[in-house]
C-alpha cells in the first residue's frame, strides 16, 4: 500500500512542477511552433519596392519601353498605362532622369515569400524633363495612397495591379 501511494504523490508532485513550467513557457510544442522567425515573415517589402522604384526610374531615364515593360507581370494594366505615358514622353523627345519616389508609408496588407500586396503612400520627390534643349525639374506632387500587388517571378519583383 505504501508503494502505490509514493508512486501517486511523486506523478502528483511531477505535474505540479512540469505543467506550470509548459503554460509559462507557452505550450509544449517546439518553439518553431510558437515563434514564427523573423526570416520566414517575408520580404522586406520597404527594400522590394525601393529597388522596383530604382529599375522603373532607369527605365524611365533611358527611355527604355522594354525595360519598363519588364517590371510588370505580363498584361498588368498599371504597365499597360506606365508604357502609354513613357511612349508620350520619348515621342516628344523627353525621357525623365532622376527620378525620385519618397516612400511616406509602406504597409503590408498581406506577404508570402512570392507575393506582397501593400497600401503605399508616396509622392515624387524629384526629377528633370530632359531632351533636345530642355531640361525642367519636374514639380513635387503630393502624397498619393495606392494598393500595390507585387510577385516575385524568375528572381525579380514585378508589379500586377495598382489600384
Amino acid at each position: 500500500m505504501r508503494r502505490p501511494l509514493l508512486l501517486l504523490v511523486s506523478f502528483l508532485a511531477t505535474v505540479a512542477l512540469v505543467v506550470p513550467g509548459v503554460l509559462l513557457m507557452g505550450g509544449a510544442g517546439p518553439p518553431s511552433s510558437r515563434v514564427r522567425p523573423a526570416a520566414a515573415a517575408g520580404p522586406d517589402a520597404r527594400a522590394v519596392l525601393a529597388d522596383w522604384d530604382r529599375r522603373r526610374s532607369a527605365a524611365w531615364a533611358a527611355g527604355d519601353v522594354d525595360a519598363l515593360d519588364r517590371l510588370y507581370v505580363p498584361g498588368s494594366a498599371a504597365g499597360r498605362k506606365d508604357r502609354a505615358m513613357l511612349e508620350r514622353w520619348t515621342g516628344r523627345g523627353l525621357v525623365v532622369e532622376d527620378l525620385r519616389l519618397a516612400l511616406i508609408s509602406v504597409e503590408v496588407v498581406a506577404a508570402a515569400t512570392h507575393r506582397l500586396v501593400l497600401r503605399v503612400t508616396d509622392r515624387v520627390a524629384a526629377g528633370r524633363a530632359v531632351g533636345r534643349g530642355v531640361d525642367v525639374r519636374l514639380p513635387e506632387d503630393g502624397p498619393t495612397t495606392r494598393r500595390v500587388t507585387l510577385v516575385r517571378a524568375a528572381g525579380e519583383w514585378l508589379v500586377a495591379e495598382v489600384r
